[in-house]
C-alpha cells in the first residue's frame, strides 16, 4: 500500500475562530495508481496536496506514505523522507535557472548522495524526448520541455508518491497534451502512485479513479 489517508481534518485559525478546510479526508491509494483529484476552486485542493507532500501538518487524523505517518515525523527527518519517497510537480517547473536539465534532474539525486546520479538522470531524460536537450539551460528550453524536466526530477528519486498540481495548466492545449502523454507513459511504466490534482474532467478520465473534493470531504466521482 502506497497512501493512506486516515480522517484528516485541517483547520486554519481566523482571528479567534477555527475556519474548517478539510473535514475527515479517508482515501487509500494501492500501489501503482492513479488518481485524479478534482474540485472547484477554494474547495481544499491545494491543502490537502500540501498535507500529502509534508509541507503543512494536519490538525487530525493520519497521513501514511509507504507505510510511514509522515506528520510524526520531525522536520529533519520528514525532509529525507520527502527527498526520497514523495515527488512533487508543480505548475511552475521550479527549475534552478543556472543548472542545465541534466543537472536539474540529477540534483534531488546528489542531496540524497545516490550513486549513479548521471545514469539515471540520462535514462529519464531521454524516456521523456530530451535527450537532445540534456545541457540546455532552462531559459534555451520551450515551457513543454521545461514541464517535462520537472517531471524527470520529481521521478528521479523513484518515489513512492507523485503529487502533481495542473501539471499542464500554464500550457497551451498542444503542447499541453503532449507533456500530459509524456507524463503518464512515465508513472505507468515506473508504476508511481500518483495524485493528480486538476479542474479538468477529460484529464481525469486518463487516470484509474476520479474522486472529488467538496466541502472538506473526498468522494468518488
Amino acid at each position: 500500500m502506497s497512501l493512506e489517508i486516515r480522517d484528516v481534518h485541517k483547520s486554519y485559525a481566523q482571528g479567534t475562530e477555527a475556519i474548517p478546510v478539510l473535514r475527515g479526508v479517508n482515501l487509500t491509494v494501492e500501489e501503482g495508481q492513479i488518481v485524479a483529484i478534482l474540485g472547484s476552486s477554494g474547495s481544499g485542493k491545494s491543502t490537502l496536496l500540501a498535507l500529502l507532500a509534508g509541507l503543512d501538518r494536519p490538525s487530525a487524523g493520519s497521513i501514511l506514505v509507504r507505510g510511514q505517518a509522515i506528520e510524526t515525523l520531525n522536520q529533519d527527518a520528514l525532509a529525507r523522507f520527502r527527498g526520497e519517497n514523495i515527488g512533487i510537480v508543480f505548475q511552475q517547473y521550479h527549475l534552478l535557472s543556472h543548472l542545465t536539465a541534466q543537472e536539474n534532474v540529477e540534483l534531488p539525486l546528489e542531496i540524497l548522495g545516490k550513486p549513479d546520479r548521471a545514469a539515471r538522470a540520462t535514462t529519464l531524460l531521454n524516456s521523456l524526448g530530451l535527450g537532445h536537450r540534456r545541457s540546455h539551460l532552462p531559459r534555451e528550453l520551450s515551457g513543454g520541455e521545461s514541464q517535462r524536466v520537472a517531471i524527470a526530477r520529481a521521478l528521479a528519486p523513484n518515489p513512492g508518491l507523485l503529487l502533481a498540481d495542473e501539471p499542464s495548466g500554464n500550457l497551451d492545449s498542444d503542447t499541453g497534451e503532449k507533456v500530459i502523454d509524456a507524463f503518464f507513459a512515465q508513472v505507468r511504466a515506473l508504476r508511481t502512485t500518483t495524485i493528480l490534482v486538476t479542474h479538468s474532467r477529460e484529464l481525469s478520465l486518463r487516470c484509474d479513479r476520479q474522486l472529488t473534493l467538496a466541502h472538506g470531504v473526498l468522494k468518488e466521482s
